[in-house]
């Protein structure tokens, strides 16, 4: 059974509370996705077809539970729609993401022509490129994937999101100092 009242409305197909959660996660999702350099009708696209997922699940019972953020458990479904447009269009494209629901390393052909980097993205490319460990991760989960700082309290298991606050201003520090290296 589900324990989250807004779930609940979601199983029993409460319009009102598939709006909430559309609107809600959105712009996150959006800019999830981007990392994957779509275009942006394409993105839309995963996104409302990654929603009509998760309510389907609900009113089907494939979803009874959940053991991780109903943000979390979106973000999964458009990461595998991602991955099904590229097998589909018989695209690759190489995601190594630690973060992922099954931390594994997947690939995919794509064939994107991308505008050169600035000097500026270089330096911030690299920088994250050496970035290891906590900080890395915490970056990636804000930036990339657009978990809020409760989520990612959550996810790596902080105590209070005080301390995600400090680690994040503390990494941030870091990337800068990396960039302004020469």
């Amino acid at each position: 059974m589900l324990e989250d009242p807004e779930l609940e409305k979601l199983k029993r197909g409460d319009d009102e509370a598939l709006r909430k959660v559309y609107m809600e996660y959105r712009r996150p999702f959006l800019n999830y996705i981007r990392r994957f350099e779509l275009d942006q009708d394409t993105i839309l696209d995963i996104y409302q077809d990654s929603i009509i997922t998760l309510h389907e699940n609900l009113l089907h019972g494939k979803l009874t539970h959940l053991t991780c953020s109903l943000k979390t458990y979106l973000f999964g479904i458009g990461k595998f729609k991602v991955y099904a447009y590229f097998r589909k269009n018989k695209k690759t494209f190489l995601v190594e993401d630690s973060h992922d629901l099954e931390k594994s390393t997947e690939e995919f052909e794509v064939e994107i022509e991308k505008p050169p980097l600035t000097e500026k993205q270089q330096r911030l490319k690299n920088a994250l490129k050496k970035m290891t460990g906590k900080c890395k991760e915490i970056l990636e989960l804000f930036y990339f994937r657009g978990l809020t700082i409760d989520e990612i309290r959550d996810y790596e298991g902080y105590e209070n999101k005080n301390t995600v606050k400090s680690q994040k201003s503390r990494c941030l520090k870091t990337l800068k100092k990396m960039i302004l290296e020469p």
